[in-house]
């Protein structure tokens, strides 16, 4: 696989041994001493080895710094941590390697050093956030797309919910998508990661704002995770369909500048009230949520369909998606993903605390139909 650089707006090399060129490409970001942001489970991988390496090794008068303090789901104090460590070492930018919530901390991080005084809980997007230390985001699962994303979403100390903190200022200022970083994730992690990514890019296009260019990028990204990650999950030594990952979850992240939908709104309060990871709770909601629109919305997924490689553009509306709702159902169960919430610690007298979140979150206002309360239990129910 040769390299390829593109913009899309954010800077990005993708390619397998495209790690090589970090070494280079940090000086030109005026970045000579980077603090490197993860999540303690990556240091004893191959994927932080090959990042080691990349940086010029462990040894004695190494120029880079390590902040491994991020929890799974992001929490505030791990940001405040993060800069504290950056101001300590005397860092230049931040290098945010890992999954979504080591690339979130790393991208929120920077506010906290261009505001000392500023609670995430707080935080204004219309504010100046201009001249952010630089960044660089490597990601090593497929699912997120959080290396292109203008947002962190950051658990908060006063609320225990999530909140996502959005400006343009927090865009990366350099990408790396490497698929080498990702071989060894887990055919479970890889599954619930890639779910992610097709749900991102079925509810932004989805979404009823009007943004075609990123219709396109997301029916592509459908396309790519659909034909890949069947084959990623049976063999993860697969570079080219790891590639084909990251460039799809890069996608979903680029088309869900135009929102998200339901999907979303129920997976939130799932992660932050039941601790499950945000790909397996979309995994786990995302037939559902598309169910109910498609019950409102006849027609919506039809174009979903003829991504997925269906014969649907002369079906009537409602087979359209019949066919295709069936279609996704099926492709996540052979992943592995038709278990039940239950089946993850979720409890029925969770139910409520669930539905409030829920309601609260602001992903279903951009949903292609209104979401209620008692569509939210409903949901839940149907899935718990």
């Amino acid at each position: 696989m040769s390299l390829a650089s593109f913009s899309f707006p954010t800077r990005t090399l993708y390619g397998i041994g495209a790690r090589r060129e970090l070494a280079t490409q940090l000086p030109s970001l005026g970045i000579r001493r980077p603090l490197v942001v993860t999540d303690p489970g990556l240091l004893p991988t191959s994927a932080f080895a090959l990042l080691v390496e990349a940086l010029g090794g462990e040894g004695q008068g190494r120029s880079w710094f390590l902040f491994d303090g991020v929890h799974p789901n992001p929490l505030e104090p791990d940001v405040t941590a993060g800069a504290q460590a950056y101001r300590r070492h005397g860092c230049d930018g931040v290098i945010a390697f890992g999954g979504g919530s080591a690339l979130d901390v790393g991208k929120a991080i920077r506010l906290l050093l261009k505001r000392l005084d500023l609670k995430l809980g707080e935080f204004r997007w219309d504010d100046d956030w201009s001249g952010l230390a630089p960044c660089v985001c490597i990601p090593t699962t497929a699912g997120t797309g959080s290396e292109v994303g203008r947002s962190s979403v950051i658990t908060l100390t006063a609320t225990k919910r999530k909140a996502v903190l959005f400006t343009p200022g927090l865009l990366a200022n350099w990408v790396l998508l490497d698929p080498e970083f990702t071989a060894g994730l887990p055919p479970k992690l890889t599954a619930a990661t890639g779910a992610d990514a097709l749900t991102h890019c079925i509810e932004s296009y989805t979404c009823p704002a009007f943004h075609p260019m990123c219709d396109g990028i997301a029916l592509e990204g459908v396309r790519l995770v659909i034909e890949a990650l069947p084959r990623v999950y049976r063999n993860g030594a697969d570079l080219e369909a790891r590639g084909h990952m990251l460039a799809a979850a890069a996608m979903g992240a680029v088309a869900f500048q135009k929102d998200l939908g339901v999907v979303h709104s129920l997976a939130h309060p799932l992660s932050t009230l039941c601790g499950m990871h945000h790909g397996l709770a979309n995994a786990l909601c995302l037939v559902a949520g598309m169910k109910f629109c498609a019950r409102h919305k006849p027609g919506l997924y039809r174009r979903v369909g003829t991504a997925c490689g269906l014969e649907v553009l002369k079906c009537p509306a409602e087979e359209a998606d019949r066919l295709t709702i069936e279609f996704i159902g099926a492709f996540l169960s052979d992943l592995g993903l038709n278990t039940r919430l239950r089946e993850h610690g979720v409890k029925p007298e969770q139910l409520e605390a669930l539905v409030a979140q829920a309601v609260e979150d602001p992903c279903h206002k951009t949903n292609a139909v209104p979401v209620m309360a008692a569509e939210f239990r409903q949901l839940y129910r149907e899935v718990l």
